[in-house]
């Protein structure tokens, strides 16, 4: 299995380059906000997002998870994963000034959000895939991250081929094309972090009926 570690902290960040090798596209912006408006953004989700602990069913059984959620859009869209269906709150003043910042940036455009409240680097995510059927297929997702810096990871489904990289403070990531059809990706928990981050992921619901 090969290995890709990925330090962007050796060079600048290549906004154009596509960090998986194959069957995918990943762009890693960088930090798109200075460190006084990331911490700004930071505070006002930490308060003003009404978050939830995360469920999930698994083999049957309702899972609570320690990480919390919540689930904003344009419209009351539903999403479903892990066989459990959230229904989206609408924007709060925040989530729709980072929504405009980050369409400019990267050239996509977006009608939801699913953010994660990681408390410390205790908790993280399962290698997975958002392939869900309520989401545009090849769709672009926006990675949005505030708070403590995390090992980001991907894992391709056939090679098992790995690329990992760092997320910072008020950076921007952007997975599109076939990158959910052929990879995985998690953030991997770490006893190193002992303060929260929140991950905001834009995308795309593709719902009848509303």
């Amino acid at each position: 299995m090969k290995n890709v570690n990925m330090n962007l902290f050796d060079h600048q960040v290549d906004k154009t380059k596509n960090w998986l090798p194959k069957d995918g596209t990943v762009y890693y912006y960088g930090k798109v906000f200075g460190t006084h408006e990331a911490n700004h953004y930071l505070n006002a989700l930490l308060t003003t997002i009404d978050w939830r602990h995360d469920e999930a069913i698994i083999f049957g059984k309702k899972i609570i998870t320690k990480r919390k959620v919540a689930w904003y859009g344009e419209k009351p869209f539903e999403y479903t994963y892990s066989k459990v269906t959230k229904k989206a709150l609408p924007w709060t003043d925040e989530l729709f000034q980072l929504k405009k910042v980050i369409e400019k940036e990267c050239g996509e455009t977006f009608n939801s959000c699913l953010l994660n409240l990681y408390h410390s680097g205790e908790e993280g995510m399962a290698w997975h895939s958002d392939g869900e059927k309520d989401l545009k297929k090849d769709g672009a997702i926006a990675s949005l991250s505030f708070g403590a810096e995390r090992k980001f990871a991907f894992k391709h489904k056939e090679t098992k081929e790995t690329v990992s990289l760092i997320l910072e403070h008020g950076s921007l990531l952007v997975m599109k094309d076939t990158t959910q059809t052929n990879w995985l990706h998690r953030l991997p928990p770490t006893t190193l972090v002992t303060t929260p981050r929140v991950n905001l992921t834009f995308r795309t619901i593709i719902q009848k009926g509303l």
